[in-house]
């Protein structure tokens, strides 16, 4: 739920995504037998964290354009965050469809 919750707010809800994607990495840690997926949450998590630490290291800096600003360019190193999250509901979505086809 705090993964999907916290993308409300990119920035403030990024902890609580941050939060959600450790806790769904956790999950599959968890998971006995079945850790074939695992993968696939250890990149959602490190997607994510990269990019949450690189959106809060140029927000601290200044944030993008404008005269103290970095460069647009610099988005590029927050692009992580938006496409570990967009992963992991990719694969929430998998997994939901696999739980109600086993129903």
């Amino acid at each position: 739920m705090a993964f999907v919750v916290g993308a409300v707010d990119p920035l403030e809800g990024s902890v609580v995504v941050l939060g959600g994607s450790a806790l769904l990495l956790a999950g599959e840690i968890l998971r006995v037998g079945k850790q074939r997926r695992l993968a696939l949450w250890i990149s959602v998590f490190a997607l994510t964290a990269t990019g949450v630490a690189m959106m809060f290291f140029l927000s601290s800096r200044g944030g993008l354009g404008g005269e103290r600003g970095y460069s647009w360019w610099w988005v590029v190193l927050i692009l992580p965050y938006p496409a570990g999250w967009l992963l992991g509901i990719g694969g929430l979505v998998a997994r939901g469809v696999r739980w109600a086809r086993s129903r």
